[in-house]
């Protein structure tokens, strides 16, 4: 990388605006079924409920139920709270996009998707460092979650070019010139029902059963963390809420990071987990092979020729390819919905960045 080239944290701090009431970002970190069965009243219903009249023959019943099952779709509340300040509006940082490379040098950090089967590195030396623990454990709350159609990373085995899904809305988009579509994972099989039967979408648009996605949760420090403000969208807006607390000298690796997780989606019950919008489902296999590495930004303004300004910033990317249920989805999108924040703009898959060449890809990649 050239020597002259500013770093981020250095054009992120050049691009804010003195402000002389510094606002503190110390805040504290903190329905009904139209299918079968609503899966989080049931669950609610087994710990809170049990010693109502009939309370305990309903949750076994309903679980009963869910079993093994499909349904034509969820209903979920998208009540937000009373209408107020959001504080975060407005506070992306702006930093263009640069031609990545010229005269055979580097014009700018690591970049973002990657190939993150285990074993890889790029090629690109860096001297940054990815946060290998949990967000959380670093003051880093998710301040957005959103999905790219496809992955846009790729691990080798689970999602791939050799992966395969259903084509009718990937193939739609593409004729509309609306995405670029990903590698998918090696779970489809369109002998059975759970990946091909019918879902109703109520909240998310644009969605299909056995269709593969890559969930993207951006992490940050300065955020609105634990009010009704963290999640934003567009993202910027919440890892750059409180971005007057930023200084040339901040790391941004260590304060900024994305969690990365992908799913081939299912109707099917069986693997509905209540609470996507929040981030990296961490239960089993879920979460239990994490590639980390700092790369940048992502989406389909960028390639291999043109590259993310936002960079270096920390990557925790499962590495294998998860079942969830569609209805999974369509509650995230619902809890999007009903945030103070108008989310509507992320309830619908985004396009893919191409895969990042090796000599864009940052050489820390680690597990």
């Amino acid at each position: 990388m050239r020597s002259d080239i500013l770093s981020f944290s250095a054009v992120v701090a050049a691009s804010l605006v003195a402000s002389s009431d510094l606002v503190s970002a110390s805040s504290n970190i903190e329905l009904e079924n139209e299918g079968i069965v609503n899966v989080g009243s049931l669950r609610k219903l087994k710990k809170g409920k049990k010693g109502e009249e009939g309370g305990k023959k309903i949750a076994k019943k309903a679980k009963k139920a869910k079993k093994g099952t499909t349904s034509d779709s969820m209903a979920f509340s998208t009540v937000g709270p009373p209408d107020g300040e959001n504080v975060c509006h407005e506070k992306k940082v702006e930093i263009a996009n640069v031609q990545c490379v010229i005269d055979q040098v580097n014009q700018t950090g690591e970049q973002s998707g990657t190939n993150v089967t285990e074993g890889y590195k790029g090629n690109q030396a860096t001297t940054a460092v990815p946060i290998t623990v949990p967000y959380y454990q670093k003051g880093l709350c998710p301040v957005n979650v959103h999905w790219h159609l496809g992955t846009e990373h790729l691990s080798a085995g689970e999602y791939d070019e050799t992966g395969t899904g259903p084509t009718e809305i990937a193939h739609r988009r593409k004729l509309a010139g609306k995405a670029r579509q990903g590698f998918q994972c090696n779970l489809y099989d369109d002998s059975e029902d759970m990946f091909t039967s019918h879902y109703d979408w109520k909240y998310c648009t644009d969605m299909e059963v056995g269709q593969t996605y890559e969930v993207h949760w951006p992490h940050s420090t300065i955020g609105a963390c634990g009010t009704v403000n963290q999640f934003q969208s567009p993202f910027y807006d919440g890892v750059f809420c409180y971005s007057e607390l930023l200084t040339a000298d901040t790391v941004i690796n260590e304060n900024v990071g994305v969690q990365a997780q992908v799913f081939t989606i299912v109707n099917d019950e069986d693997y509905y987990y209540p609470d996507l919008m929040r981030g990296m489902i961490v239960d089993g296999d879920f979460g239990a092979d994490v590639a980390k590495y700092t790369g940048s930004t992502t989406g389909t303004s960028r390639d291999n020729d043109v590259c993310s300004g936002y960079s270096p910033i920390t990557w925790q990317v499962d590495r294998k390819c998860h079942m969830v249920s569609a209805s999974t989805f369509d509650k995230m999108c619902a809890d999007m919905l009903s945030q103070r924040d108008d989310m509507s703009g992320d309830v619908y898959p985004h396009g893919s960045r191409a895969l990042v060449a090796d000599h864009l890809a940052a050489d820390n990649h680690s597990r």
